[in-house]
């Protein structure tokens, strides 16, 4: 396979997409850069003082992670001074992130998650960075408005993830496929590693935390229950595999298959993953890699969000283990 970088494959395997543009790869290219380092700072974690918490709580009221906070000033300095970005959103901030007039702005709108699974980093556990890009509606000019960013995941432009690992990966759509892309420590380049990835339709997985068994309500308790009794894809019992690092839980789920479950759970009536920052990009990603994402009663992609930090139940993974889903639901919803 020829080394085909990220900008390479956008402008000569995507010229069909309306965001191939040299404004959109100009944003690709700064939100690479910011992945690329935070990589690098991630693997001299056991040689500087970024390990454990910052004594912070964020907005979602959870324990900032010095790393967190690292990758977070990263991704902000960067898409603000890349001179595509409007306005963003950080899992980290309470508050929407306007581009000032001090830089050039663009018409495109990023939400991200900068370290999702930070906590996991002590134990050398994968860890990722998720994004989604919007484009900013036709006709708006002037400073951002929130009802431009609290837009459905469907009218998402482009999603990926990145996954730091054993090696430091891109997952990236633009609406026309999913592709994957290692980063060559010996270039410095991104390269086309996972042409067209597809979730096979029906999987041998399942992946929760069953730790909250107890708080889940009946549709949640059987839906578990159902891959502990139904045959898989290899004629089997399902395996369970939970990482708790969302990103290594999803990668897992679109090379192997199978499903990923977070539901709602008492104390947590929506759930607790973020809709916007985490939910509708991977939704994004499932989808077009051929699998499904949804509440257990709505299609993901089709909520629509009322807050920033909105967050989500999320069942994701091969198409016909959420349907299974769906319909468990759908039953006791009746």
């Amino acid at each position: 396979m020829a080394d085909i970088t990220v900008t390479e494959h956008l402008l000569l395997h995507e010229k069909r997409s309306p965001h191939a543009t040299g404004r959109f790869t100009g944003l690709l290219y700064d939100l690479i850069v910011s992945g690329k380092s935070i990589a690098r700072r991630i693997n001299k974690a056991g040689l500087l003082d970024i390990l454990g918490g910052t004594g912070v709580v964020n907005v979602q009221g959870e324990a900032v992670q010095k790393i967190d906070d690292i990758a977070n000033r990263l991704l902000i300095y960067r898409m603000e001074r890349c001179g595509a970005i409007c306005a963003m959103s950080s899992e980290e901030n309470p508050d929407l992130i306007r581009v000032g007039p001090e830089f050039p702005r663009g018409d495109y709108i990023i939400i991200f998650d900068p370290l999702d699974g930070s906590s996991n980093m002590d134990v050398d556990v994968n860890i990722g960075t998720i994004f989604s890009i919007y484009r900013r509606p036709a006709g708006r000019t002037g400073e951002v408005t929130l009802d431009e960013v609290l837009r459905p995941g469907m009218e998402q432009v482009a999603a990926g993830y990145f996954m730091y690992g054993p090696s430091t990966m891109l997952v990236l759509t633009t609406g026309a496929g999913v592709h994957g892309f290692t980063l060559d420590p010996g270039v410095g380049e991104f390269l086309l590693s996972h042409p067209d990835m597809r979730i096979p339709e029906h999987g041998w997985i399942y992946s929760c935390n069953e730790g909250y068994r107890e708080k889940w309500g009946p549709a949640a308790r059987e839906a578990v229950e159902y891959f502990h009794k139904a045959p898989s894809c290899k004629g089997g019992a399902y395996s369970s595999r939970y990482v708790g690092s969302l990103v290594a839980d999803f990668h897992r789920t679109m090379i192997y298959g199978g499903i990923y479950m977070y539901p709602e759970y008492d104390g947590r009536p929506n759930g607790k993953l973020r809709m916007m920052c985490e939910a509708n990009p991977l939704a994004m990603l499932a989808e077009q890699a051929g699998g499904a994402a949804t509440d257990g009663r709505v299609r993901i992609l089709e909520k629509q969000p009322t807050e920033l930090h909105a967050r989500t139940p999320l069942f994701i993974g091969s198409k016909k283990d959420v349907e299974a889903v769906n319909a468990i639901y759908a039953r006791h919803a009746k």
